[in-house]
């Protein structure tokens, strides 16, 4: 289970933190331009999304760095329930944008959120 959690937990970091520093680093159009799914940033200013840019990649470093560096790894499950009330929030978005298939999605991202949070609080201890 230990291992479940660890590569779960790295996936989403990684993936996470590539598409925080896409937020910060690139114009919103340019972000826009990735893709149908990127259009929901029609909907912030450049600043908003500076801010959720700084927020996943936080979120993601807050998932792996505090348990492999030993040093205060109860934020493990900390940063996990935060990205997912962060997701909740993306979720919201797409649904007000009647984005049915890109919720799943973000649908998903909270299921894993909550499966780590769950599994570094109740299960696993943090080796």
């Amino acid at each position: 289970m230990n291992t479940a959690l660890w590569v779960i937990a790295v996936l989403l970091a990684v993936g996470f933190l590539a598409g925080g520093s896409a937020l910060i680093l690139m114009p919103k159009e340019k972000y826009r331009a990735l893709g149908a799914n990127q259009h929901w940033v029609d909907d912030f200013g450049a600043g908003h999304l500076k801010a959720i840019g700084v927020i996943k990649s936080i979120g993601a470093l807050g998932l792996v760095l505090p348990a492999w560096t030993g040093i205060a790894p109860v934020l493990v499950p900390l940063a996990a329930c935060g990205l997912a009330l962060f997701m909740a929030g993306a979720a919201t978005t797409r649904l007000r944008r009647s984005e049915w298939s890109y919720l799943v999605g973000d649908m998903v991202f909270i299921g894993l959120f909550a499966f780590v949070a769950w599994g570094r609080f109740a299960l696993e201890p943090f080796t």
